[in-house]
């Protein structure tokens, strides 16, 4: 099984992350924001991953510092779990829907991080979330996990079902990059014979 975990504590934040990409879905989820658990669990049952997050933090300020070192926990739990990241696929792409939401996510599992979201979500708050704190979070995932992520907004107003479709389809992409490739024969998937 590959698993990754995380534990991080700051003066801001006192977080316990575990991943493990082969098991069932499944999402055990306590961040102290609301918005963000139904988040994550929509990217761990979607990407058919067993996620367990248990964080505190400091969210009577916002959920800024919250969310963002959940993004870095993550990023490094998925670093950590692929090892050497032998026989996976490595890329995935799609374009997902959630009602009047539609977004394309493309990922290459590439171990150079980047990072394109577009356009920007509007600084207003979703709830108790500010909108924005989605971007900052796949920013943070991006680059701890060392991949090259793109994610682009193609349609939708309502900004719940954006950020949907945004999890959802990080989710799904990240479980299709890595699957098992039988063709690969646990090879390294790169010209350069490392990630």
């Amino acid at each position: 099984m590959r698993i990754g975990t995380c534990d991080r504590k700051t003066g801001e934040t006192d977080i316990q992350l575990t991943l493990n990409i082969d098991a069932p879905a499944k999402a055990t989820l306590q961040t102290g924001v609301g918005f963000l658990d139904h988040m994550l669990t929509l990217f761990a049952i979607h990407g058919i991953m067993d996620l367990s997050v248990s964080a505190m933090g400091d969210i009577h300020v916002d959920a800024h510092h919250v969310t963002e070192d959940i993004g870095i926990c993550l990023g490094l739990a998925v670093r950590y779990a692929l090892g050497e990241a032998r026989g996976i696929v490595r890329y995935a792409s799609g374009v997902y829907p959630m009602d009047d939401a539609l977004v394309q996510v493309a990922m290459d599992v590439s171990g150079r991080p980047y990072f394109a979201f577009s356009p920007s979500l509007p600084k207003v708050k979703m709830g108790d979330f500010d909108a924005e704190l989605v971007e900052e979070f796949f920013r943070a995932f991006a680059f701890n996990a060392k991949l090259n992520l793109h994610i682009h907004i193609l349609a939708g107003n309502n900004l719940h079902h954006l950020a949907e479709a945004c999890f959802k389809g990080v989710g799904i992409a990240l479980g299709l990059a890595l699957r098992p490739d039988a063709r690969r024969a646990g090879a390294v998937p790169s010209t350069k014979g490392i990630i």
